[in-house]
């Protein structure tokens, strides 16, 4: 019971992490980490907006080289 809400939350997170990862893509806004004082916690969140960009840039080249997605015009 732990465990599956402990992963739901993981995943949950992930999928926060990678929409974040989209928003910077499209727009060019992204949160300011630079502002978070304590080193460790700075580190932690770059290291977790890193994983966003990964699965973001998986997903992107599995649309690219699918048969099921085409460019819009």
């Amino acid at each position: 019971m732990v465990l599956g809400r402990l992963m739901h939350y993981a995943a949950d997170a992930v999928l926060v992490s990678t929409v974040l990862a989209g928003v910077r893509r499209s727009s060019g806004f992204q949160l300011d980490t630079s502002s978070i004082t304590d080193a460790t916690t700075r580190g932690l969140a770059d290291k977790y907006f890193g994983i966003g960009e990964s699965i973001f840039d998986i997903l992107q080249a599995t649309a690219v080289n699918s048969n099921y997605f085409k460019k819009g015009p």
